[in-house]
């Protein structure tokens, strides 16, 4: 079986010495991530690779706020599912398709699995056969 996995642009604030919390998590579940630390990089790398399937944006980004970034990667890809992650009662981003208040890890898999719930599930069934392969 060929599996496609998604690939999600996460944008996040950059911290000295420290990987995107959000990219350990998308990437434990198996899909594809592509970072930009900054909303003009995530603005580039959408340039760059244009086929990724989803954006996943921190709302209180440095540089460029989140309703702007929005709506210049929708300007680029207006089917492009964008998901911000914000603080609880934020409402600065309503061009965004999914806006988590909190950053809960098993919120933001199932958001994700839900704009791509064919592929998610592929790979969960791969990674029951593989878990079943090594029992046998």
């Amino acid at each position: 079986m060929r599996i496609v996995r998604p690939c999600f642009l996460v944008v996040d604030r950059e911290f000295p010495g420290s990987i995107s919390t959000r990219k350990l998590v998308i990437e434990t579940a198996k899909f594809n991530v592509i970072t930009a630390y900054s909303g003009q990089e995530a603005l580039e790398m959408l340039g760059r690779f244009p086929a990724i399937d989803g954006v996943v944006m921190d709302g209180e980004l440095d540089d460029i706020p989140a309703e702007y970034l929005t709506t210049e990667l929708k300007k680029i890809d207006a089917t492009l599912p964008v998901l911000v992650i914000c603080a609880p009662g934020y409402e600065g981003c309503p061009s965004a398709d999914v806006q988590l208040e909190s950053f809960q890890p098993q919120k933001l898999l199932e958001a994700l699995r839900k704009l791509k719930p064919r592929e998610a599930e592929q790979i969960e069934k791969h990674d029951e056969d593989i878990s079943t392969e090594r029992l046998n």
